[in-house]
């Protein structure tokens, strides 16, 4: 069986083409990265020696050098030899190690190294948490929305919903009684509605389902169709993405008649895994985070890499995620790696980071690519991933909203 998938809870109270420039509602001065070679998304062609100005959280224009107008007193800075995207999406993190308790209440100072450490530096400006909890979450993002702490914009799924006595065994294995308790584990469709109503309404943006739990080394128990399908629909019903844990194809099933939009795991147990269901997958729009590295630390199996490039081949979107919160080791080189073995080249891998998520939560017109107009998250690369997927690590520079949230330390 893969790794183990666990939390620990903490209680807490185009080139050439004509150049548009929006209006910048802030007084700061723009900024201008100049001189590098720009990939505004990511199937079209580079813009060499281009320039990016932002301001008042904004794109403001992207083009050519020979072709943008600097605002007068904008600052700049140079950019040549470097490779400029959109900002990064991990669609899976989770703020659950215990450092992140009392998120409220805890140094900023401290925060935005953590934060740096765990995601910044790795050019994620959108972070989806698919588990912890609710509470501490918002705690955390509020203080990053109000400027305190540096840090990404967080999408928050609070706690997960579970089978009726099916609490993962590495749970019940790891976490004290009081813990456990306040995991949901709803018996009825019903309980499970307020369950959903009850996290969207403190604040998360997303519901997750344990749609397959490995109660036992070997054995999964599905959610009960019944209670999955009226979970996803009354998320469905408030605007918000259902994100599923399947473990195998009866968890599958489970996720694929509730609707579920995003699967967080690739299946770890593909047995029974058939062209049929890779067709109502697409056929239903589910996209896949495949989480390739949890997975190879215990066994990285061909058909789970076969399972991803057999999803991506018949369409399916694909999600970067990492499950960095649960995994301590936050370099995600590993994860390119995987992807790229999978059969993703480097398109493919940006578009997961980048329009993929974008699409996914209706945002392509705010972001996913550079374009005036857009909000100012990007990324600053030292090398081309055109060239090699680890330039996706190669992380330089990092702006959300304009702000430099990372910069490589000077030597």
């Amino acid at each position: 069986m893969h790794r183990v998938f666990a939390f620990v809870l903490v209680l807490a109270t185009l080139a050439g083409a004509a150049i548009t420039v929006a209006a910048e509602p802030r007084t700061e001065p723009p900024l201008a990265l100049t001189g590098a070679r720009i990939y505004p998304d990511p199937d079209g062609l580079p813009i060499f020696d281009g320039t990016v100005v932002v301001g008042g959280g904004k794109i403001l224009a992207v083009g050519p050098r020979d072709k943008v107008t600097i605002p007068a007193g904008a600052a700049t800075l140079d950019c040549a030899g470097k490779v400029i995207v959109a900002g990064f999406q991990n669609s899976h993190v989770h703020f659950s190690e215990e450092k992140w308790a009392d998120a409220a209440h805890q140094p900023a100072d401290k925060l935005a190294a953590q934060l740096e450490a765990m995601l910044t530096r790795w050019g994620y400006t959108t972070v989806v948490d698919t588990g912890s909890l609710l509470e501490n979450t918002v705690a955390l993002r509020r203080r990053i929305e109000a400027g305190e702490v540096a840090g990404p914009r967080i999408l928050t799924a609070g706690l997960p919903i579970y089978p009726p006595h099916g609490i993962p065994f590495y749970l019940k294995d790891t976490l004290p009684p009081a813990i456990l308790a306040l995991l949901p584990t709803p018996e009825t469709p019903e309980l499970a509605v307020a369950v959903v109503q009850r996290n969207l309404a403190g604040g998360g943006d997303i519901t997750k389902l344990f749609t397959g739990s490995w109660i036992a080394h070997g054995k999964v128990l599905p959610l009960p169709d019944a209670i999955a399908v009226a979970a996803a629909a009354e998320a469905h019903r408030q605007g918000k993405l259902v994100f599923s844990h399947p473990s195998n194809v009866a968890g599958l099933e489970v996720a694929m008649h509730a609707h579920v939009d995003v699967l967080a795991h690739a299946l770890d147990d593909t047995r029974g895994l058939t062209a049929e269901h890779y067709r109502r997958m697409k056929e239903q729009n589910m996209a896949m985070v495949p989480t390739l590295k949890l997975f190879s630390g215990g066994r990285w199996s061909f058909d789970i890499g076969d399972e991803v490039r057999t999803f991506a081949r018949a369409g399916g979107q694909i999600l970067f995620g990492t499950d960095v919160g649960y995994l301590t080791d936050y370099d995600p080189a590993p994860e390119f790696e995987l992807m790229g073995t999978a059969g993703l080249g480097w398109r493919k891998i940006l578009a997961s980071l980048t329009t993929n998520p974008a699409a996914r939560f209706g945002e392509s017109a705010r972001r996913g690519t550079l374009v005036a107009g857009a909000d100012a998250d990007l990324v600053v690369l030292g090398s081309d991933p055109a060239n090699s997927l680890r330039a996706f690590t190669d992380v330089r520079r990092v702006l959300r909203g304009g702000r430099v949230v990372y910069s490589t330390p000077a030597p």
